[in-house]
């Protein structure tokens, strides 16, 4: 891989954080330093050293970090004021956002993220992508070769180029009950019942009430896709981890609906709700130690 691009002085920037935070799934760690991402129909490797600011970008010019990379990552979104704003809010998300301070929100394609969290219901993290590796293998045409690797990467399938794909093509992707799920995604795109562009100028409601009329797509996936993909930094998606958490931290480990949970954050964390599920979510997936405290909190336990 040549043509390389340095990238100075990147405060709230840790490239393992932003990658193993849940957010994205086609990516490769290939040393302690080093990460394959392979996004925006093309591959590059990141390599960051320890603490450092500097980011080097592999397989790419600086014409394109400008065009793709620089929005694709957010950098110039101040993450000094949002993790401020966070950490004063309380012991727990001070802690939060002091272990994952690192992590910056993706702007990623709207599409690759409708099917990508489509697949990852009911997965964990290593099978979402293998299933969507399956799925650009089969369906995605080859856009590189790694050096020395040997290994072929591909560009992920458009909806025309998926919605080849059969029932029994998908499930030999395993993923399983979700195939007539992405078959519907593809055909309700295609026949313009849902046109992914017009979600970025939507009011929120109608923007999830849409991408819900997609079979699979229920409130926790469509938030997700409209986080990740439409940066909607207002919501914040809870699964049963992330539901858990907030009922041991803030509700004194009682059993809260959904939908109050979604309207504590709201309130709470308001338009940064996003950034605080991200920072909630990898703490708590990373820290053994924070997990036992939800625990004992959720338990009425005194710590």
């Amino acid at each position: 891989m040549n043509n390389m691009v340095m990238l100075n002085h990147v405060s709230h920037f840790n490239i393992g954080q932003i990658l193993e935070s849940g957010q994205v799934f086609r990516f490769e760690k290939i040393s302690d330093h080093s990460y394959l991402l392979n996004a925006k129909q093309k591959l590059i490797k990141i390599t960051q050293q320890p603490d450092s600011s500097s980011v080097a970008i592999y397989n790419t010019t600086a014409s394109e970090v400008e065009e793709i990379w620089m929005n694709y990552f957010d950098i110039n979104t101040n993450y000094e004021n949002i993790t401020a704003t966070l950490a004063a809010k309380d012991e727990w998300m001070a802690k939060a956002v002091e272990f994952g301070k690192g992590i910056r929100i993706l702007r990623q394609d709207p599409w690759e993220m409708l099917i990508s969290f489509i697949v990852s219901q009911n997965k964990s993290i290593p099978h979402i992508k293998a299933c969507l590796k399956n799925i650009t293998n089969k369906f995605g045409f080859p856009i590189n070769e790694v050096d020395g690797m040997g290994e072929h990467y591909h560009s992920f399938p458009t909806p025309k180029e998926l919605s080849h794909a059969t029932e029994e093509d998908l499930r030999e992707c395993k993923v399983g009950f979700r195939a007539p799920y992405i078959m519907d995604a593809c055909q309700k795109v295609l026949n313009g019942d849902v046109i992914l562009n017009d979600l970025y100028i939507m009011p929120i409601e109608e923007a999830k009430a849409k991408l819900m009329t997609i079979k699979g797509v229920g409130p926790k996936v469509a938030d997700c896709i409209l986080l990740f993909a439409y940066s909607r930094m207002e919501l914040f998606p809870t699964d049963v981890w992330i539901k858990r958490v907030i009922e041991g931290l803030y509700f004194e480990g009682k059993a809260v609906k959904l939908e109050e949970i979604q309207k504590f954050a709201s309130e709470y964390f308001g338009e940064l709700a996003g950034y605080a599920q991200q920072y909630l979510f990898f703490y708590g997936r990373e820290n053994a130690l924070f997990k036992d405290i939800s625990k004992k909190k959720a338990q009425n336990i005194e710590i």
